[in-house]
């Protein structure tokens, strides 16, 4: 019997317990009526009774072909949903591959198959099969975001699920061209501006003006057609540049080759004529984008003119050009303008702090004692700071002839007094520098950072203040006592001017700067000397301010001892690594090598501390060190530039030297 029940099998519906408790409480309550019908009728209980038994073999019968067409349907859908699985797994557009620890290929659908030349690719190592495809897919397995690769001259969006040996890649290659084109139709404003416009056409007469106005334009309107840009005359020394992006990367690529060839053919003539450009991009804002190519414009005018400065807003600049020496301004008009704006400043003013660079020469002692005589020309109480640490040798001299003469020796202020003395209506005037990293009071330029003026001769770099009130940066200039000397000439009359030690330190200055007056001179600068010596400066007393004592002259000379030539006409002076040099001993090594026959480019590099390396570099003006300097993170002039190098070591920085030099080379 218990085999016999074993055999039976219920049906599919009524394994399911709760379909099957609520038939038998309907079976049960059935009987129970049919029972009280026989009692009542019997003819009414049989007819019932039979009526009860076809209900029930109906709804079997019912319920058990509705339980075959849903296990059919189940059936059906769970077979059409695994095909449509292997269907989507075969044939959708997302390239899907399988490999195993070793990175060998264990299966790849169609679809990324056909990106592959060698369709025989299972079982075999990736690598060896697409090297690229396998760096990319090391390179990204442990990201945890889609990643953006290239690959095959395609453009994918890569997933890897590492543990279970999966790549995914989606070809995306038509949405990066659509955005590589969005990218390429974004606009860039750039203001071209004729540096010298003005010097070079006021000795010219009327046809010869309009012959190079028409010279510039058709070479202007050329340039624009052959890149496809917008160029429109706004001035005579101003245009207008609008252009796309591919035009401006094609323009760069180029590297802007319209200032070589303006300045070549107008040299030709007599009137060299030199352009500088500011170009701004990466903004939807038209006015934004006009204010920054303006301010990139003013960028390439204080770095010396003649160059190009790229840049977004915020971003990172590039530059182009800047192969020459800035020209020599014949005309005053500036240094007037910016005296008499230098007193509208003092007349808002409580007490003025002059301050140079760290480790200052006498360029930026001269320069902050002259200042300090104007400002006492124009009533009012100035301190020249400087930091007693590190002071040269020829400072020194310099501070202890100050220190006799109590009219300047009681302005003269730490770094520390000046910052307890300054107020809100202080004025922080920086000369000699433009840069916070390397002036010689640091707190007290945070302290004025909005009341700050810049007179300055060293091409202007990206590190620069802010909003500054008041800018006068003039790279033709021999030295910034040169600038501040012209300014004598517009001061109030009736005072007391400069005294015979004041204008001896300017012309010292002056002197140092321009190498005893053989580099970076114009008419100017000996205008400038000129009237420093009708004010009583002392060239005898300059001298003596600048006589190298006998440590120095050795350390000089065991610099230029260590010379080896780095390319035909540069040379390298290296310093021990273990032994702290004074950058001005440095500098003067760079000076001494380029006095050597066959040397066009000099540099020194020595240890300034035990956490950095300097390195000092001079030019004749063939080769402009100021650019490789400029790729080390430095910066000056053409023929006189520096850096700093933070934890580097003497041979690192001379590999680094090396490599900036090549760049260069191979960039220009």
């Amino acid at each position: 019997m218990k085999k016999l029940f074993e055999k039976i099998t219920l049906p599919a519906f009524l394994e399911d317990s709760r379909l099957r408790n609520l038939g038998l409480v309907m079976t049960v309550l059935a009987a129970i009526d049919v029972v009280i019908a026989l009692f009542i009728k019997p003819w009414l209980g049989l007819l019932l009774l039979l009526f009860l038994v076809g209900l029930v073999v109906a709804t079997f019968f019912t319920l058990e072909r509705i339980t075959e067409s849903t296990n059919k349907y189940i059936s059906d859908l769970s077979y059409r949903i695994k095909r449509g699985e292997q269907e989507a797994l075969i044939k959708m557009p997302v390239g899907i591959l399988i490999f195993d620890k070793k990175m060998n290929v264990e299966w790849a659908n169609p679809y990324l198959l056909q990106y592959f030349k060698d369709e025989d690719i299972l079982g075999r190592p990736l690598k060896d099969i697409d090297a690229e495809l396998a760096d990319v897919i090391t390179a990204h397995q442990e990201d945890t975001e889609l990643s953006e690769v290239h690959w095959g001259g395609h453009d994918f969006q890569l997933t890897v699920q590492k543990p279970i040996g999966v790549a995914y890649l989606m070809d995306i290659t038509h949405y990066a061209q659509i955005e590589e084109k969005a990218k390429g139709e974004r606009l860039a404003i750039g203001q071209v501006f004729l540096d010298n416009y003005d010097e070079v056409t006021q000795t010219m007469d009327d046809q010869a003006t309009t012959n190079l106005n028409s010279y510039v334009t058709n070479q202007m309107s050329d340039w624009a057609n052959k890149f496809g840009m917008f160029v429109k005359r706004v001035a005579n020394d101003r245009f207008l540049m609008i252009a796309y992006m591919r035009s401006l990367e094609a323009v760069e690529a180029d590297k802007f080759k319209i200032l070589d060839t303006i300045r070549t053919e107008t040299s030709k003539q007599n009137y060299p004529l030199t352009l500088s450009v500011g170009i701004a991009y990466g903004d939807s804002d038209l006015s934004q984008l006009a204010v920054t190519s303006q301010s990139n414009l003013d960028l390439a005018l204080g770095r010396g003119g003649d160059q190009v400065v790229v840049r977004a807003k915020n971003g990172q600049a590039r530059f182009y050009g800047g192969k020459t020496n800035p020209m020599e301004k014949r005309t005053r008009v500036r240094a007037r303008m910016i005296s008499q704006a230098l007193q509208e400043l003092f007349k808002q003013t409580d007490k003025i702090f002059v301050v140079g660079h760290d480790r200052p020469d006498m360029d930026a002692i001269g320069a902050s004692l002259g200042i300090r005589r104007i400002a006492q020309m124009n009533g009012k109480e100035c301190y020249v700071v400087i930091n007693p640490e590190h002071l040269h040798s020829d400072v020194e001299r310099l501070m202890g002839a100050v220190g006799k003469d109590p009219d300047i020796g009681n302005a003269i202020v730490t770094p520390e007094a000046a910052l307890t003395e300054a107020t809100d209506k202080s004025l922080l005037i920086l000369v000699d520098h433009s840069k916070r990293s390397i002036t010689a009071a640091p707190a007290l330029f945070d302290r004025l950072a909005t009341r700050t003026v810049i007179i300055d001769h060293h091409r202007r770099g990206e590190e620069f203040p802010e909003d500054p009130m008041l800018v006068y940066i003039e790279p033709y200039a021999s030295s910034t006592c040169e600038l501040i000397t012209e300014m004598f000439e517009y001061q109030p009359k009736g005072v007391a001017t400069l005294s015979k030690l004041e204008a001896t330190a300017m012309l010292a200055g002056i002197t140092v700067d321009t190498h005893n007056f053989a580099m970076r001179t114009g008419t100017r600068t000996f205008d400038a000397a000129s009237y420093l010596r009708s004010m009583g400066a002392d060239p005898q007393m300059t001298q003596a301010f600048l006589k190298e004592n006998v440590d120095s002259y050795i350390q000089k000379n065991h610099l230029i001892d260590t010379i080896e030539m780095i390319a035909p006409t540069m040379a390298l002076c290296t310093g021990e690594e273990t032994k702290a040099y004074d950058p001005v001993i440095a500098a003067q090594a760079a000076d001494t090598c380029l006095s050597l026959n066959g040397i066009e480019a000099s540099f020194v590099i020595t240890r300034r501390s035990d956490s950095t390396v300097g390195i000092s570099a001079r030019s004749l003006g063939n080769i402009n060190v100021q650019l490789i300097m400029e790729k080390l993170g430095g910066g000056g002039h053409l023929n006189n530039a520096a850096t700093q190098l933070q934890g580097k070591t003497i041979v690192q920085a001379t590999a680094m030297l090396k490599d900036a030099i090549k760049t260069e080379k191979e960039e220009n």
